[in-house]
């Protein structure tokens, strides 16, 4: 590495050398504040990161192809965008939020363009895009304004941003650990670029955020700008990239840490506004000693009638078929208690989208097991060889019958799963997720199923 950016120093001084003997005075002017920025390590050090461990990750999509190279593609894109960022930082006053926002624009685009290629239908590369495109979030360390900015610190930013996406590479390496190299070679590649690549590269030359100028051009405010136009242009300016969904900041001049929860509650009670302002009046037909149904039961209508927070799939019509001879879909059963699956082999996988209130029972042997957007789904199954994914779902019940080496639940609330004795030294892994239980059998086919854990998040066991 440092012999990289000494030839990249002695390369940048010789061409000064050769202008100012040519007499090139205005060109040597103009090229002063660029040829600055050039020599700078940081600069230079960005650029090896690029041409060593991101180059390697290029190198292994190539010998993919196919979705897997266009994602890589976007992660070239965007540390190019960073670059850019990098230099235009240094010639640029440290600017404000809406500033910021500005300045983060081609970035978050980058980062748009990535998620939006896990977006729709399941490709059989979900993962390699999925790891990919939350990856680019490690890349937001740059929009670090200090302490009370709302965000880590860069160092642990990246780290943080890397797990994330880690999670889905981490499946990348399990399904291809023993059918493709090609495969396990760009998850390593990947996770290399990360974790040491950009966590080195930001420790060293920008562990407090990036440097900005002392002079020069400044970022244009949104909320510098005409009074007819400036509400306008926040309207207009795209959201920040989530990590994976939420802003990393808001355009708002509000306070980037408003109190929530209790806090907010004192605040409110202390800042001495007449809070009671707005309640409505008990009358006394609405008094307990008043009313003549005291039995105590709660009513549960309106609960019923609340939308879920994950909505079924209502575009398309029931499906339960055999794709090409590899893949079962069984997509959009509503109500279906006795859904079967007996004619499958270790060499095919299952894939269970936007169903509600119905059970599947899988008889067979299968390679996979992925169960995506569903709500108040059951799932039976036999043994599957590479893992049984839960995923974007809300109250499921999951029960193998024999083995499964891996279990993974992403982004998922309410989930029972059941495990049978020959799958108990299965890997558990969860994110983003939460009342999760898991059952084991007792020690004797009489004893009652045992909650062996409960309500976790963001954990791997």
């Amino acid at each position: 590495m440092e012999k990289e950016l000494v030839e990249r120093l002695e390369t940048a001084v010789a061409r000064l050398e050769v202008l100012a003997a040519a007499g090139s005075r205005s060109a040597v002017r103009s090229i002063d504040l660029d040829g600055a920025v050039a020599l700078d390590p940081a600069i230079l050090a960005f650029d090896v990161l690029r041409s060593g461990s991101l180059a390697r990750v290029s190198a292994a999509a190539g010998k993919i192809g196919g979705k897997v190279l266009e994602a890589t593609k976007t992660v070239e894109e965007a540390f190019a965008v960073q670059k850019d960022l990098l230099v235009k930082a240094k010639q640029c006053q440290k600017p404000d939020i809406a500033g910021l926002q500005e300045f983060l624009k081609p970035l978050n685009e980058v980062i748009l363009k990535a998620n939006a290629l896990t977006e729709g239908r399941q490709s059989d590369y979900f993962n390699h895009l999925k790891a990919a495109a939350d990856s680019l979030t490690a890349l937001a360390w740059i929009a670090y304004l200090g302490k009370d900015c709302g965000m880590s610190l860069p160092i642990a930013h990246v780290e943080e941003s890397w797990q994330m996406a880690e999670f889905y590479n981490n499946k990348v390496l399990v399904e291809y650990r023993n059918k493709d190299p090609d495969h396990v070679e760009w998850a390593k590649t990947l996770k290399e670029l990360y974790l040491p690549g950009l966590w080195d590269y930001v420790k060293g030359f920008y562990p407090l955020g990036p440097v900005w100028g002392p002079a020069g051009s400044v970022i244009v405010s949104a909320s510098s700008s005409a009074p007819s136009t400036s509400k306008a242009s926040l309207a207009k300016a795209p959201a920040p990239p989530p990590p994976p969904s939420a802003s990393l900041f808001s355009s708002e001049t509000e306070p980037l840490q408003p109190k929530q929860g209790m806090s907010a509650v004192f605040q409110e009670i202390n800042s001495g506004k007449t809070i009671t302002a707005g309640l409505r009046k008990v009358t006394d037909d609405m008094k307990t000693k008043n009313q003549t149904d005291r039995t105590g039961i709660v009513s549960t209508t309106e609960k019923d009638s609340r939308a879920s927070s994950f909505s079924v799939s209502k575009t398309g019509p029931p499906k339960m078929e055999l794709q090409m001879g590899r893949k079962w879909v069984v997509e959009n059963q509503i109500g279906k208690k006795d859904l079967v699956i007996d004619d499958c082999d270790s060499k095919q996988s299952v894939y269970v989208f936007g169903c509600k209130d119905s059970v599947l029972q899988v008889k067979g042997k299968v390679n996979n097991i992925t169960v995506d957007k569903c709500i108040k789904m059951g799932i039976v199954f036999k043994d599957v060889v590479a893992a049984c994914e839960i995923v974007n779902c809300n109250g499921v019940e999951v029960q193998c019958q024999g083995s499964a080496p891996t279990i993974s639940i992403d982004n998922t609330s309410g989930c029972q799963l059941y495990l049978s004795k020959d799958s108990l030294e299965a890997s558990i892994t969860t994110a983003k997720s939460s009342e999760i239980n898991v059952m084991i059998p007792g020690a004797s086919p009489d004893d009652d199923w045992q909650n062996f854990i409960r309500c976790f998040t963001y954990e791997c066991i």
